[in-house]
């Protein structure tokens, strides 16, 4: 039974990202929106809805020290896994201005998180704050409005191009891709997790990778699908949008309901996520792509990191 509802899930995720990626692109040509813009607000919150899902449910209970943990876990996963095996299967193009402005700023939120998360230096308790969990909605706050702003500004002048469907044809494919990858990833996350707890895999392991892994399919689906379909600023911004998005958005307003206790782990792997996002900004900035050969070092770097949880 519980390979069925992994198959199912599985087959929901693609299917919702085929529909999710098509109606977004098609709605930004429409509307002479940057598609880049696309992959960094409206993808990048669809498919973070199910970290955003486990996580605010967790804060609700008072229980959320899964919540850093989930959203620490799915940016690693999203920054090696789904850039990595995007690549392999089709090499990604990268914009300039999104490495300056965009990957610069997911950095940045990895930075000021880890900071937070480095009470002990401080000698006092290791908790994200509630004060914190506003202050990192702020940043994402501040990146949003400046983002958007030169959006419309850049946008060309151009009559608005027609589309094979309407408006609302193309908005339902969203909702419902939305939908989709919601159920899809929820299915995968519980039906992986009886399978390995079937083997006698230990609930801290399952989280460290199975949940971890499975809320960022959503994402490694959605960007492999936008990859093939030529939408390759989908396929980046859609992960570091969620990137962002998780920090911002969803350790912010899960601080905010209740703060959230540290481990000393957590710190650990705050500093590992921002040691490999510096560790790949200088080739994707010169570059200007995602070649196979960096995205084949990417997955080989999440074995290694895989390596040492389980060590852990």
């Amino acid at each position: 039974m519980e390979f069925l509802i992994l198959a199912l899930g599985v087959l929901f995720l693609v299917k919702g990202a085929d529909w999710f990626v098509g109606g977004a692109a098609a709605l930004a040509r429409y509307l002479r929106i940057p598609s880049i813009v696309v992959g960094l607000t409206i993808v990048a919150l669809g498919t973070s809805l199910p970290e955003l899902a486990v996580s605010l449910t967790a804060a609700v209970k008072g229980s959320n020290a899964i919540a850093l943990g989930n959203v620490l876990g799915s940016n690693i996963v999203n920054l090696l896994m789904v850039i990595g095996l995007s690549a392999l299967i089709h090499p990604i193009q990268v914009e300039p201005s999104v490495m300056k402005r965009d990957y610069s700023v997911s950095i940045l939120m990895a930075v000021v998180l880890l900071f937070f998360l480095s009470d002990f230096l401080f000698h006092r308790e290791m908790v994200l704050s509630r004060p914190d969990g506003v202050m990192l909605l702020g940043i994402l706050g501040i990146y949003m409005v400046q983002m958007v702003s030169q959006a419309l500004k850049g946008r060309p002048q151009a009559d608005n191009l027609d589309m094979t469907h309407g408006v609302l044809w193309n908005v339902a494919l969203c909702i419902c891709g939305s939908v989709a990858i919601i159920i899809g990833g929820q299915m995968v996350v519980n039906g992986a997790t009886e399978i390995a707890r079937s083997f006698g895999l230990s609930e801290t392991l399952i989280g460290l990778t199975i949940v971890a892994v499975g809320t960022s399919l959503p994402e490694l689906v959605t960007s492999v699908v936008a990859a093939k379909k030529g939408e390759s600023d989908i396929a980046l911004g859609n992960v570091v949008g969620s990137n962002i998005m998780n920090i911002g958005f969803i350790l912010g307003v899960s601080a905010g309901i209740s703060p959230i206790r540290v481990e000393p782990e957590n710190v650990y792997d705050a500093a590992i996520l921002l040691a490999v996002s510096l560790f790949f900004f200088l080739p994707l900035y010169a570059r200007k792509r995602v070649t196979r050969g960096t995205g084949a070092m990417m997955v080989l770097v999440y074995v290694i990191y895989t390596g040492y949880i389980l060590m852990r």
